[in-house]
């Protein structure tokens, strides 16, 4: 176990496969400072990272092409110690897609459910007893594009997210400008698609993140640089749209939304802003709609 007032910090960047990828830091939560752990290569590009809900198990993207290279995009199974930090692949399996940028757990630990941003695709692969992920179990292909011709000429799912208490999964499609909506079958691990939830032309729908209530659902839209309330119905699925806010200000430069978190309490929603290397705070009033509180530097 690490000790007291520490957490577990993993970090990972593009790299190649015999390069530090993921690192690992000792974050002290009195001192807020990072101490270097270890590194784990092994994989070409590793990006998005989730960790098993028990600790033990850990997945990484290869973020990488099947038109540069010969074994396309990929997700890898890692074993993890924390203290003293130690870890070993377990296997990998291909994403029947290029640039696999997102990841995501279902409730269970059961499922991993994998975003193929280039090709616009989405695959689920079944978690082993050892962590190990098993051969894939269900994989969706999505079709169209929308208005911007460099970054949408096609659809590109850029993550998919389990909704709680309610057995839908939703995938933020940056190329379609959609939220599309699947059942998710957690016995056979299949999506089903239910419906669409409609972003307006050119936001580039990109990550989202749930109030603790599982009934609001906020969108970081890349492209425009806002930020969407969505009203969720658990029974159904459905979607609407109901508020819009910016997350950078209006004089910014080029700036494109990355990632998007709710705090454990439901107050805030944070943004991060590439370009602008900014994070902007918003306040969640008692009805689940935004008001943009700061717009923070980063620092770097």
């Amino acid at each position: 176990m690490l000790p007291p007032n520490s957490r577990l910090v993993l970090v990972s960047g593009y790299a190649p496969a015999d390069g530090p990828g993921i690192q690992a830091f000792r974050f002290d939560m009195m001192t807020g400072t990072l101490t270097p752990l270890g590194a784990l290569p092994g994989i070409r590009n590793p990006s998005f990272l989730a960790l098993h809900s028990d600790g033990r198990w850990l997945y990484a993207t290869s973020e990488t092409s099947e038109a540069a290279e010969r074994a396309g995009g990929g997700v890898a199974a890692a074993a993890v110690a924390h203290e003293p930090w130690a870890a070993r692949w377990l296997n990998r399996q291909d994403t029947r897609g290029d640039h696999p940028c997102h990841l995501a757990l279902d409730p269970t630990g059961r499922w991993l459910v994998v975003s193929n941003y280039t090709s616009g695709s989405v695959a689920v692969f079944p978690v082993g007893v050892d962590g190990s992920l098993g051969a894939m179990s269900g994989f969706v292909q999505h079709a169209g594009h929308s208005i911007n011709p460099q970054r949408q000429e096609g659809p590109h799912a850029h993550s998919a997210t389990f909704a709680p208490n309610s057995p839908f999964v939703i995938v933020a499609d940056l190329g379609l400008d959609a939220l599309v909506v699947y059942r998710f079958d957690n016995a056979a691990g299949t999506l089903t698609e239910v419906g669409r939830g409609a972003a307006r032309p050119g936001a580039g729908p990109r990550h989202v993140a749930w109030h603790p209530t599982g009934r609001a659902l906020y969108v970081g839209n890349e492209l425009d640089n806002t930020v969407a309330t969505y009203d969720f119905d658990p029974q159904t699925g459905a979607l609407r749209e109901r508020q819009v806010v910016r997350s950078v200000p209006p004089n910014a430069p080029e700036s494109y939304i990355a990632h998007i978190h709710v705090g454990p309490d439901g107050r805030c929603v944070y943004v991060s802003n590439r370009g602008h290397d900014s994070l902007a705070v918003f306040a969640i009033d008692g009805t689940g709609e935004l008001t943009r509180l700061a717009i923070v530097s980063c620092g770097g």
